[in-house]
This record gives C-alpha cells, sequence and structure tokens, in this order.
C-alpha cells in the first residue's frame, strides 16, 4: 500500500514537491488556505536564472552596508523593531557575508538551479502552457561608469562559474531592446535564463496538473500540526487531515507552525511590493530587466510591466509600507515610458530566507515523517521543482540528484 503524505502549502516549492512525490506513487494531499500561487509565488519576476547563484548576503554586502543602514536605500529598508524581536536572525545573516562562507553556498545553490530550466520546461510541457516560457534571457542594466565596471566584474565572476553572459554596449542594448531610454551605457545579458509571462499561473497550470493526476487539492487554514500515532494530523479550520508523512512548504509560515512542535526555526521574511503599469504607445520591453544601481526589476507580464521593489526586512504580517516602491517608480520612468496603472493596488509578499539563503530541505531531527522544504529566499519560483525531487527522493530512500547536505534541517534544528 503506498504512503499518504500531505504537502502543507501550495506555492512553487508545495507544488514542486506534490508532483515529485505524487510521481513516486505516493498519494499525496495539496492543502493551503488559498488557491495555489497565490502567496509569495505570485508576486516574483518570473525568472529562471542560471545566474542566481550569488547568495544576497554575499562579501560585497558589507562594502553596501552603511548607505543600507541609512534605512533609505531602495534596495533594502528595515524595520528596526521587528528585527530586534529576533537579533539572531540579522547577526547569523551578516556573519554568512564572509568570504570564507561563499564557495559551498554557491554550489549548494547551483545543484538547485542547474536543473531548473529543464524540470521548468518539462512541467509546462505536461501542463499545457509552454507558451507561458520565454527563453529570451534577462537583462541587468548599469547607469554608470561605475557600473560598467561592476557589469564586467560579474561578468568574470560568473564565466569563473561556468554561467555565460554577454556584455552589451548602450548601442547592443538598444538594437536587442528599443523601448528602453538610452541611459544604460553598459548591460549585461543573460542568454541562457528565462522567464514567464504570470508566475502564479504557472503554479496555478502546475497544481491542475497535480489534480489531472490523482491528486487531492484542498482549501483549509491550517492551525496546528501534531503526531498522531505512526502518522501526522493537521488541524484546520473546517477540520482534521491525517496522513503517514507530512511535508511543510509554507514558506514564510513555516516557523509558526514549527515552533509549537520545539522546532525554533531562523527564518526571515524578505518582503517585497509589485504593482502593473501599461506602456506608453510605443514603449516596449520584451524580457525581465534589473536596474541594478536603482535597486528594482521590471518585466513584461500578462497584467502590464511588472515593477518590483527591493527588500523589506520585516516581520511577513506588519502592515504594508509602500515607500520603497514608491521611491523607484521616478528611476523606472527615467528608463522606459509607463502610463496608467494597469490594476489597482499594490502586491505584497515575503520570501522566507534562512541566515545562510539556503533552503531547509529534508526531515525534521527528533520527528519521523515531518518533511521540510521552505526558506528558497529569492530563487522559490526557479528552483521549487528541484526542491521537489530532492525533497521526493529523500522521502522514498532514492539516490538524491544533489547533495542533501547543505540543505539538512539539523544545520539549524536540534
Amino acid at each position: 500500500m503506498s504512503r499518504s503524505v500531505i504537502v502543507l502549502g501550495a506555492g512553487m516549492v508545495g507544488v514542486g514537491c506534490a508532483l515529485a512525490l505524487q510521481r513516486r506513487g505516493l498519494a499525496v494531499t495539496l492543502l493551503d488556505r488559498r488557491e495555489p500561487g497565490r502567496e509569495t509565488s505570485y508576486g516574483n519576476a518570473g525568472v529562471i536564472s542560471r545566474s542566481s547563484i550569488l547568495p544576497i548576503n554575499h562579501p560585497g554586502l558589507w562594502r553596501n552596508l552603511p548607505r543600507y543602514l541609512s534605512n533609505r536605500h531602495a534596495a533594502v529598508r528595515y524595520r528596526l523593531g521587528d528585527l530586534m524581536r529576533r537579533p539572531g536572525w540579522i547577526l547569523r545573516f551578516l556573519a554568512e557575508a564572509r568570504a570564507s562562507r561563499l564557495p559551498p553556498r554557491v554550489a549548494a545553490l547551483e545543484s538547485l538551479i542547474a536543473p531548473s530550466l529543464p524540470l521548468h520546461r518539462r512541467l509546462m510541457s505536461e501542463a499545457g502552457i509552454a507558451g507561458r516560457l520565454r527563453e529570451t534571457g534577462f537583462l541587468e542594466l548599469f547607469r554608470s561608469e561605475a557600473g560598467v565596471a561592476a557589469a564586467r566584474a560579474r561578468q568574470d565572476w560568473l564565466g569563473a562559474h561556468g554561467v555565460r553572459v554577454e556584455r552589451l554596449d548602450q548601442a547592443a542594448l538598444a538594437a536587442l531592446e528599443p523601448g528602453l531610454k538610452p541611459i544604460f551605457p553598459a548591460a549585461l545579458w543573460h542568454a541562457e535564463s528565462a522567464s514567464v509571462d504570470w508566475p502564479g499561473a504557472v503554479v496555478e497550470a502546475y497544481a491542475q496538473l497535480f489534480v489531472a493526476r490523482g491528486g487531492r487539492l484542498l482549501r483549509d487554514e491550517v492551525r496546528s500540526l501534531a503526531r498522531e500515532g505512526a502518522g501526522w494530523r493537521v488541524a484546520g479550520r473546517d477540520g482534521g487531515h491525517a496522513a503517514d508523512l507530512v511535508v511543510v512548504a509554507l514558506g514564510p509560515w513555516s516557523g509558526d507552525l514549527l515552533a509549537p512542535l520545539g522546532l525554533s526555526v531562523p527564518l526571515g521574511a524578505e518582503r517585497g511590493y509589485h504593482r502593473h503599469y501599461r506602456l506608453a504607445p510605443g514603449a516596449g520591453l520584451s524580457r525581465p530587466a534589473y536596474d541594478v544601481e536603482a535597486s528594482y526589476m521590471m518585466g513584461p507580464m500578462e497584467q502590464g510591466l511588472r515593477v518590483t521593489s527591493g527588500v523589506e526586512l520585516a516581520r511577513h504580517d506588519a502592515p504594508d509600507d509602500h515607500a520603497q516602491i514608491e521611491q523607484v517608480l521616478p528611476r523606472v520612468r527615467e528608463a522606459i515610458d509607463i502610463g496608467e496603472a494597469a490594476e489597482p493596488g499594490t502586491w505584497r509578499g515575503s520570501r522566507p530566507t534562512l541566515p545562510d539563503s539556503l533552503p531547509m530541505i529534508g526531515e525534521a531531527p527528533r520527528h519521523p515523517g515531518l518533511w521540510l522544504a521552505f526558506g528558497n529566499q529569492h530563487v522559490g519560483f526557479s528552483t521549487g521543482p528541484a526542491t521537489g525531487e530532492l525533497l521526493a527522493a529523500l522521502v522514498c530512500g532514492e539516490a538524491p540528484p544533489a547533495d542533501p547536505a547543505p540543505f539538512a534541517p539539523g544545520r539549524y534544528l536540534r
């Protein structure tokens, strides 16, 4: 008889785990309080990038830290009171930015990121949404002469790690993206990367594929998690749900659910905002672009041009603060002609980040049958399917597709 498993969380990571476990013959229930892909997975830039192997807390963070401490920089804002509630997270996050800690973390991220695009290609084909994938790469844009030097250094660093990017001058960039204004003397074209035209719709289609293959998709709000005999019981608003195994893939909410079990997870929330805008007549953008020195991302989506803000360090349920995204809008208008908002309101989400910027993938210490898959920070949309494949291999006792040691829950949990 096949084992039963409940996957908690229907974002990209949770859906990736559900599909991978289902493919191995387990009876899988996918449970979330909302429709699939409506939380963190909804609001990202939709990039599936081979170059996302550099953790956000790399050694260069120390150089920028004095500017970030002003709490006025577009790249990073913080709520001091929220950070002081859990000072251990920010101190460990900064400690991981040492040069000696970088190589193993880069290698670990690479092991999840390298298979991401092939896995997404396969899933999109199986889900009937291959048309949502754009294999046109993405751009990093640089505004200054210092930026030109930074572009060269980044190209060299990526090349040394096996990632090919093409450096463009202003004329080459204009030929590739004529809708951009001529304010960028240099750009990096990540041609080996891809993107999608609506991340939330991709996650939803993957969930529909899971259901079409016999999976159960339930909407319920998880209240608690407890051991029941040899298995696990999930208490929800609408009753209880039991299974042999449970996978916690609740992103920034994962720590809240695990704390009553005595599992204290040092999980931070990197919040971000986005808005959609109509492009002015004659303007256009055919691939996502990151304005490095202005600290925002923009990308063409089904809903319009998506503009995303930098990182806001705050508790995941803190009230919204739109100062960061308001700060970058004048810089967006310097780069491309945008018109009115394409839809009302501002979306806000939370990216779950552990101090080493690596996800937690594996079985929880002292809790047999409790599996963890969260903490994918900025690359959860890209690495969700690869996370699922690694977790499912571990659950089923297969040879894992990547070294699981860097992601082991035991590095933080005892």
